[in-house]
């Protein structure tokens, strides 16, 4: 029994960590006509008005589509509440929730006789969706209020977001200063195209069964050919949870801040 108590205990303790952590996060809407985008976003610490800050916006994969702008901190909000994190890079991190009946970008699934998907495409359409088209409004608003420092924007995401991550890339291709992907994929012969000067830090699992990693292999020796500030890490034992070993990464950030447009 003392074993079953000290245990609900800790429990206790990490979920009203976990809580408190996390709302610091503030919880927004950004609206424009009819649409509303639901988002999440830390502010530096010692934050002043009038200053231009970094900003970085990640975009969660699947699991966390919804409306209750807490499920898109699942993964990966928690590195930028560490001190040293806050310390040395001040900037502004913004997680935007993606409906549970859509998605940041594109793509079509095809399916074998027992349901298992079996490819992807990705089809390139001149309107983005209309998450994807409000996450790209919210940093133009707030480069328009100047809050944001348009030489600074950074892009990331895993899965789904990873899918985004490069859709917005395609799209426009100088808007940001760096970028990266988590077990993401994309039509590599448009990113190749359209996305092959943009400062790119690539990561997926060797074992991905979710995601082929041949997309991300395939984008990575294309863009090779033509950007020196392409990356890619594969882990050669994880499956589709490489945002794991990505987010714990020592040098991601310091490689995506290090660049400016």
């Amino acid at each position: 029994m003392k074993k079953v108590l000290l245990l609900a205990a800790i429990c206790l303790a990490v979920t009203t960590a976990f809580a408190q952590d996390f709302s610091r996060y503030k919880k927004e809407m950004f609206t424009s006509g009819k649409d509303t985008l639901r988002y999440r976003i830390l502010y530096p610490e010692n934050y002043q008005t009038g200053k231009a800050y970094p900003v970085l916006v990640f975009l969660h994969g699947s699991g966390e589509r919804g409306r209750d702008n807490e499920a898109q901190l699942s993964h990966g909000a928690d590195l930028f509440l560490k001190k040293e994190v806050r310390d040395k890079f001040q900037s502004i991190i913004i997680f935007p929730q993606c409906p549970p009946d859509s998605a940041w970008s594109y793509f079509e699934s095809k399916y074998d006789a027992d349901g298992n998907e079996r490819d992807l495409s990705f089809p390139f359409r001149k309107q983005p969706r209309k998450p994807e088209r409000m996450v790209k409004q919210l940093t133009d608003s707030l480069i328009g209020i100047g809050v944001a420092d348009k030489k600074r924007i950074y892009i990331g995401g895993l899965s789904l977001g990873g899918f985004g991550t490069y859709d917005l890339l395609i799209r426009y291709p100088n808007y940001y200063a760096a970028a990266f992907s988590i077990c993401g994929a994309c039509n590599v012969e448009l990113m190749s195209k359209k996305g092959k000067h943009q400062p790119l830090w690539i990561f997926h699992g060797a074992k991905d069964d979710v995601v082929s990693p041949a997309f991300d292999r395939d984008l990575y020796a294309s863009l090779k050919k033509k950007n020196k500030e392409v990356k890619c890490t594969e882990y050669p034992d994880a499956n589709h949870n490489s945002w794991d070993p990505a987010f714990a990464e020592p040098e991601l950030l310091t490689w995506l801040f290090s660049f400016t447009k």
